[in-house]
């Protein structure tokens, strides 16, 4: 991730300007710590503070067409760029960087171009022959970018508000899916997809399709020249980045860090985030990196992550923190790049409130809504938060190819439906629920049903007790550790014969504690009925009591 800087039009051009720009682009430097540029042209400058993802050697900005003329300052990744490269066969390129074919693009085709990049990007062109510029941010706002006006007239684009807030009267965020043309006067919007219309869509859900398209999503994102990993909660999201990342990571042109995919997580120490996200890791075979912080490291940092991210929204800062301080652990590892699993829940509705959703069309709509706020909320904690230290986030579900197909799915396959077997995102589930090649730890139905086949000793009765079963045979297949491990049926840690007290037990297959936490509170309510004592209270406090304890 880089950090861009643009004031055009200024009426300023002496010494002292010079210096006072450069300045200002320094408190973008933590974005990108690698290199500094600046170009001045008349009453106008650009300015850029490089990460080097990709050409690391030659790629330093701003970036120029062949004979120099247009000037550009990127940041972002531009993942089409060889193919359109393909499409300028007559240009001639300075460096290897993908985002040196946005200057070449706009010589070719002049400001109509900028549908034809596949990336994230927010980026300020220069046009020297006649001194125009624009400005233009992607589709969903992965990337940040704020304009401002100073009092002599000049007009400035940042990618953090801090480089803005002293010198301009007004500023604020540049919107998603926009440029800015001094040719054509102010702001409009480029990019138009179906679904901004909020319209319900009718296509049918085609599960291989989302898959691949998802898988293409990924694919492209392995677009490095520098050692990168995968943030891992263990969620779905994440673990789906993981585990098709990992797929194709042998094919791709990805710079490794050894042989294995790196994975991250962080957390309180025992919390369940950091216990998903192992079992994943082992799942998939992954080297994993289990990141802890404390409750105090979370308050000592809250300044730095206000400044950083800039907002006060509560919830984003509360998911800015950890990211925070993974991040900074992250690049001391050497690490500049990491996938993210960021969209999905705008995307499929996995919210837990979408479970209230009335109809199709409310649920639709209530998407586009979440995603056209993204760039307020989780883009912007997933970019400024690694950005932070230097880290770039790359969203293979915020891709635009993959958001488009998702869109385009008739709302209804999205609808939580327990009576069809539907949780949340039971689309993106179904989707890469192949039992032959499974992507996830996962248990099918199927497996289950023929569970006393495979394991006639001590049968497990439920996907979870599958699963441990499955990995205890790995490590010990002898039947002598099979019988190491007594068998039965249980329920709160009970013998097999006390099952057999109560006849709702049988048919409860969850041996932990919790299953039973109902009994205590019957077995009290029975007996305040019998003595006929009313005692006001007890039952509650002691269900608290004993969930707390169990």
């Amino acid at each position: 991730m880089c950090g861009i800087l643009a004031v055009l039009g200024c009426a300023d051009n002496s010494q002292a300007k010079r210096s006072r720009i450069i300045e200002l682009s320094r408190r973008l430097r933590h974005r990108g710590p690698d290199w500094s540029g600046l170009h001045c042209f008349e009453d106008c400058y650009v300015a850029h503070e490089r990460l080097a993802i990709v050409d690391p050697i030659s790629g330093d900005q701003p970036l120029y067409n062949g004979d120099k003329t247009i000037v550009v300052t990127v940041n972002g990744e531009i993942y089409n760029h060889k193919a359109l490269r393909e499409t300028l066969k007559s240009h001639q390129f300075h460096t290897g960087s993908d985002c040196e074919v946005i200057a070449h693009l706009y010589e070719e085709h002049g400001e109509e171009f900028v549908d034809m990049l596949d990336g994230m990007f927010a980026f300020v062109l220069l046009d020297t022959r006649d001194k125009s510029y624009i400005a233009v941010r992607d589709a969903i706002g992965v990337n940040p970018l704020y304009i401002g006006w100073g009092v002599d007239g000049s007009v400035w684009f940042a990618s953090e508000m801090k480089a803005l807030i002293d010198d301009c009267e007004q500023f604020m965020c540049f919107p998603p899916g926009h440029i800015y043309s001094s040719k054509q006067g102010g702001l409009r919007r480029w990019y138009n997809p179906p679904w901004f219309s909020e319209l319900v869509p009718s296509t049918p859900y085609d599960p291989l399709v989302v898959r691949d398209t998802f898988e293409k999503a990924v694919i492209k994102r392995l677009m490095t020249d520098v050692p990168f990993g995968v943030l891992l909660s263990g969620g779905l999201d994440s673990s789906l980045v993981a585990s098709v990342a990992l797929r194709h990571l042998e094919k791709s042109e990805a710079a490794q860090w050894g042989s294995k995919l790196h994975t991250f997580c962080i957390g309180l120490k025992g919390s369940p985030d950091l216990k998903a996200g192992r079992e994943v890791a082992d799942y998939l075979g992954t080297r994993h990196h289990e990141l802890h912080f404390t409750v105090q490291d979370g308050i000592d940092a809250i300044e730095e992550v206000i400044y950083h991210v800039e907002t006060y929204d509560v919830t984003t800062i509360r998911a800015s923190t950890p990211m925070f301080l993974m991040s900074r652990k992250v690049k001391s590892l050497g690490v500049k790049m990491v996938l993210s699993g960021e969209g999905s829940d705008e995307i499929f509705g996995g919210y837990l409130y979408f479970h209230k959703a009335p109809n199709k069309k409310e649920f639709h709509e209530e998407t586009c809504r979440k995603i056209k706020a993204l760039h307020q909320y989780d883009c912007l904690r997933a970019n400024k938060s690694t950005s932070a230290w230097g880290v770039e986030a790359r969203v293979p579900f915020l891709d635009k190819e993959f958001i488009n197909v998702a869109m385009s799915i008739d709302p209804e396959w999205k609808m939580i439906r327990p009576d069809l077997g539907r949780i949340e995102k039971w689309v993106l589930r179904n989707a890469f629920d192949d039992e032959k090649n499974p992507y996830l730890p996962k248990v099918s139905d199927t497996m289950l049903m023929n569970a006393s086949f495979v394991f006639p000793d001590n049968t497990p009765m439920t996907k979870e007790g599958y699963y441990y079963r499955t990995i205890f045979e790995k490590f010990f297949p002898k039947s002598a550790a099979r019988a190491t491990v007594p068998g039965g049926p249980s329920v709160a840690c009970s013998t097999a014969k006390a099952v057999e007290w109560d006849a709702a037990w049988s048919q409860n297959l969850d041996p932990s504690g919790r299953a039973a936490l109902g009994v205590h509170v019957a077995a009290y309510e029975e007996e305040d009925k019998a003595e006929e004592i009313p005692r006001p209270g007890k039952v509650q406090k002691l269900a608290e009591k004993t969930a707390g304890v169990v």
